[in-house]
């Protein structure tokens, strides 16, 4: 329920505030800017396109705020969980500044969010009628849509619309296995050509490493061996006097002799030892290595043309014989799926059959419940009707449905086209309500449609924009009497041009218009019963001070008072 909402430089309103409470509350006034200012500023909390016109002249921006008791709407705390929104117990604050560039910026819960959070949140909190919203009736959809919350039908659709869900998936999939079949037999072919290739050569990790190793090796075997005796015959030649194991044993003896006289040359001569023993080492695998390298040009051919067949995969599958064997793994999985493809066809050819089945049967149980809520709305909107002045008026609400349907006539909603049809006067065929309404008249139904929805509200809050146009007298306390009644078990806001309308207000807010010859400027008050007598005066006789439209003013508000007291 909305508690209260602030205006800021909107408009001719330089400052207002209204503070809203539970029953009907109604904003009537000499000027319809002023009045309709309250109504765009509720558009603007709910995400409506930014506009530099709306600020008022001479402020730098416009700021319209709200606080809203979200206490018993889990729907809106679901959505405020997806931002970073705060909420003080119960109570929501939503606002939107316009600076008079135009820039616009969105505030939820005291963080900024994008307008379109705003207007996602309002669908939850608010439904607003006016001249311009009435044609959202004109859409089937939203004829339907009454007709399903009438019905009681969205139960059944909460288990026809994810089988629904689940068939277009699953028609999708099928689709694109049967359309892509072509595509799938040669992707299949290459990844069968391209693992029987990799098996033909039979890769291990690792292996192009220590190919590579071994080629250079065989490939230099003679130098190597060459080299590798060379080093030893000069580390350790027994026909040499001079190689280096001698001249180095021969530095160890002369360090033997004197060593022991100084710590300082003991640690070198120590130093010395270990030197000649690594030598000694060396010399020793030097000779090992030489006697050890094979010349084998047979060999050498055999790792050669082992390398280039590695080549030849990394080329095609990856630049290392792991990323090869990486490939071979994903084209293996993917061989599986490709191959099992036929018996997933078969699967979800009947899938499909039992969903489109099972969905026909539940399209027939929604038919049937719509078609016998029709009657009954028809019945509930033809009595309200003829008590708002249409006394010769009949809505017909068709429900079409093929007489077989099949499953190509499944649709999110059914198989049901609904709509509703109205003829205005006696003898008249009913047309639709697009082409036999007028616009009163369909503000008309509208509030009858509302008023026999009103135990099944959507929203918590219903504003209506002079929705009262074209009516008067009798009709206009009918419509007032329709929408305490509405009241009762939602919260509504009016703007009214009519006093009938607004006597039956719980509370009366009243925008006076002032100019001193350079600004106009509206001001929003509430009135109290006397200040609410003389305003309902003034709507009737169009002046102020007439006895009779006191009189007949304090009519009307006992009138309501008395309607109030039945309910």
């Amino acid at each position: 329920m909305w508690q209260e909402i602030r205006l800021s430089s909107l408009g001719v309103i330089a400052d207002a505030e209204l503070e809203l409470g539970p029953g009907l509350t109604v904003i009537t006034g000499e000027t319809g800017a002023g009045k309709t200012m309250v109504v765009t500023a509720l558009g603007l909390l709910r995400g409506s396109r930014a506009d530099s016109g709306l600020v008022r002249h001479g402020a730098d921006r416009l700021r319209v705020e709200a606080t809203v008791d979200v206490g018993a709407l889990p729907g809106v705390r679901a959505l405020l969980d997806e931002t970073p929104a705060e909420t003080e117990g119960d109570e929501l604050v939503l606002a939107r500044t316009i600076g008079k560039d135009g820039r616009s910026r969105a505030y939820l819960g005291g963080a900024s969010v994008p307008a379109g959070m705003l207007a996602r949140l309002s669908e939850q909190l608010v439904a607003v009628h006016g001249q311009s919203d009435q044609h959202r009736l004109l859409r089937t959809g939203a004829q339907r849509a009454a007709l399903d919350r009438f019905g009681d039908v969205e139960a059944l659709l909460e288990d026809y619309r994810p089988a629904y869900s689940r068939l277009l998936e699953a028609r999708r999939t099928l689709d694109d296995l049967t359309s892509a079949g072509q595509e799938r037999a040669r992707e299949l072919d290459v990844l069968v050509f391209g693992l029987d290739e990799i098996a033909a050569v039979a890769p291990e990790e690792g292996e192009d490493d220590a190919l590579r190793i071994e080629e250079a090796r065989l490939a230099h075997a003679e130098s190597l061996a060459l080299a590798a005796a060379e080093a030893h015959s000069l580390l350790s030649d027994t026909d040499d006097a001079s190689d280096v194991l001698d001249l180095l044993g021969r530095a160890s003896a002369l360090l033997d002799g004197v060593r022991e006289h100084d710590p300082a040359l003991d640690v070198q001569a120590r130093r010395l030892d270990e030197v000649r023993f690594t030598v000694s080492d060396v010399a020793g695998e030097l000779a090992s290595y030489s006697d050890g390298v094979e010349v084998d040009p047979a060999r050498l051919a055999g790792v050669s043309e082992r390398r280039a067949a590695l080549a030849g995969l990394t080329r095609k599958y990856g630049p290392t014989v792991a990323d090869v064997l990486r490939w071979a793994e994903e084209a293996q999985v993917r061989v599986t799926t490709l191959q099992g493809d036929d018996g997933r066809i078969a699967e979800l050819a009947d899938e499909i059959a039992a969903l489109e089945s099972d969905l026909l049967a539940q399209a027939a149980t929604i038919t049937a419940r719509r078609r016998e809520s029709a009657v009954r709305l028809a019945a509930e909107v033809g009595a309200e009707l003829e008590a708002l002045a249409m006394p010769h008026a009949r809505l017909d609400v068709q429900v079409d449905a093929p007489a077989s349907p099949t499953p190509a006539d499944l649709g999110p909603d059914g198989v049901d086209a609904v709509e509703m049809l109205l003829a205005a006067n006696a003898g008249a065929a009913p047309r639709p309500l697009a082409k036999g309404a007028s616009g009163g008249e369909l503000s008309r139904v509208m509030l009858a449609l509302e008023v026999v929805l009103a135990d099944r509200a959507s929203v918590p809050t219903f504003v209506f924009d002079e929705v009262d146009a074209g009516i008067g007298g009798r009709a206009a306390i009918e419509v007032g009497r329709r929408l305490a009644r509405l009241a009762a078990n939602a919260q509504v806001l009016v703007v009214t041009h009519l006093p009938q309308v607004a006597a039956f207000g719980d509370r009366h807010y009243h925008v006076l218009k002032s100019d001193d010859g350079t600004v106009t400027t509206s001001g929003v008050g509430l009135l109290d019963d006397d200040a609410r007598v003389a305003e309902l005066s003034r709507m009737l006789a169009g002046l102020e001070g007439s006895a009779t439209a006191e009189a007949h003013a304090r009519e009307l508000v006992d009138l309501a008072a008395e309607d109030r007291a039945l309910r």
